[in-house]
């Protein structure tokens, strides 16, 4: 099965004075569409260092990143934005919506970075919010929302640009544990329905339930 998302031999060192931290080492693993996996691990285990690499926010030390089969680590500054903005959409545990804006219109920005049609940004949001069960909703408010409903939000933001690969950085961290498991199984619908990869980042055990595929990090490894 074709790999819309890879990286092969993957290690991030940070050095400081004499102190030399190797966060992630040689790492490799894959993800395809129709896909949802969990990468897992201790406080420290180099999970969310692993995921920014995924991602192309973080530039590994050594080691490839292949995004849809083109190695992509090592690319220019002046390159990489645009990989995330067309390749990617990011899910963070404090939502980072504007307060000022409404859910339809948190939305709307995203679509709009994500170069869509400007006449048709409200319809767009709206089947966004949508496909996550959050329609009723799009005129309130990040203060009139639950926890669950503003991490909705931030999951129909992510969907702007039909992404191949949504990453999820601890997405449920900030709610109660039925919200953060009815989240993570819309996440795997989501990956089916949608054809999309989905990475997620948790320190919840339950979240095995709820994907395909987990991997264990411990010391910057893969134990499994």
């Amino acid at each position: 099965m074709h790999n819309v998302l890879e990286v092969r031999n993957v290690s991030k060192v940070y050095e400081q004075g004499n102190v030399r931290v190797r966060a992630v080492d040689s790492v490799s693993l894959g993800l395809s569409r129709g896909e949802a996996v969990v990468i897992m691990g201790p406080s420290g285990s180099g999970k969310t260092t692993l995921l920014s690499i995924m991602g192309c926010i973080l530039s590994p030390t050594s080691g490839e990143v292949l995004v849809d089969g083109r190695v992509v680590s090592g690319v220019g500054e002046d390159i990489l934005p645009d990989i995330r903005r067309t390749h990617f959409g990011f899910v963070f545990q404090s939502f980072n919506l504007f307060s000022a804006l409404t859910a339809q219109e948190n939305v709307e920005i995203a679509l709009r970075l994500k170069g869509h049609d400007r006449r048709r940004l409200a319809a767009a949001a709206l089947r966004l919010l949508e496909s996550v069960g959050l329609s009723a909703r799009a005129s309130f408010y990040p203060r009139d929302l639950s926890g669950g409903e503003k991490q909705r939000v931030a999951f129909a933001r992510a969907l702007a640009g039909d992404p191949a690969v949504i990453l999820a950085d601890e997405p449920t961290a900030n709610l109660d544990s039925a919200t953060g498991q009815r989240l993570l199984a819309l996440l795997k619908n989501l990956a089916e329905t949608s054809d999309k990869a989905v990475a997620v980042v948790s320190h919840d055990p339950k979240a095995r339930g709820f994907v395909h595929r987990v991997i264990v990090l411990e010391d910057g490894r893969v134990i499994t």
